[in-house]
């Protein structure tokens, strides 16, 4: 493998980590020197490959290339094998996690059971940790009377407010539609 042969860089999505990147591990000595990183992050400096090679195989870690297009090449001191584990960990758990918008669909003349099936099932989303886009629609003649679904998408509101907060507040979508976003409150850092 040559000092270029890698995955080409993927940004990341918003949720999602790339995927990971094909390091090159340096096996034997080649002229030249190199920026040497150790296994706690610690710069070594600028070393032979020759002796970079020495130091990671007396601590039995890898010479991993990490950045070929620095003058001088970046390498780290590590156990490869370890770090592809931990990463492929990380994806697997990044894809686990993922936080989707989902949706609940009213419409004006939704009634209260109805309703409250709607609320336990947006409260169910957002302790998921999803955001919830609440839906009116109208059909017909309730299209001229929007003021009674703008009232059903506040009540909805004030049911979840202990657990939401609003992110985007009631507007008209289209014509037949209005809509607002709800997140929720203790969302976490990751």
């Amino acid at each position: 493998m040559t000092r270029f042969e890698r995955e080409p860089f993927a940004p990341e999505k918003e949720g999602r980590i790339s995927e990971p990147r094909k390091y090159r591990i340096i096996l034997r000595a080649e002229p030249g020197q190199i920026r040497v990183i150790d296994e706690e992050g610690a710069q070594l400096g600028i070393l032979e490959v020759a002796t970079a090679l020495q130091l990671a195989s007396e601590r039995e870690l890898d010479l991993v290339e990490l950045d070929p297009h620095s003058v001088p090449p970046t390498c780290k001191i590590m156990n490869y094998g370890r770090y592809k584990y931990n990463l492929r960990k990380r994806m697997h758990k990044a894809k686990k996690t993922v936080k989707r918008r989902k949706e609940v669909k009213l419409r004006p003349k939704t009634e209260e059971h109805d309703l409250q099936v709607k609320i336990r099932q947006a409260k169910r989303f957002l302790s998921e940790g999803h955001k919830v886009l609440v839906t009116m629609v109208f059909r017909g003649r309730e299209e001229k009377h929007p003021e009674f679904g703008l009232d059903l998408l506040k009540k909805f509101e004030r049911e979840l407010e202990e657990v939401a907060k609003l992110e985007r507040p009631a507007s008209r979508e289209a014509r037949n539609r209005i809509g607002m976003i709800l997140a929720p409150k203790n969302e976490r850092a990751s």
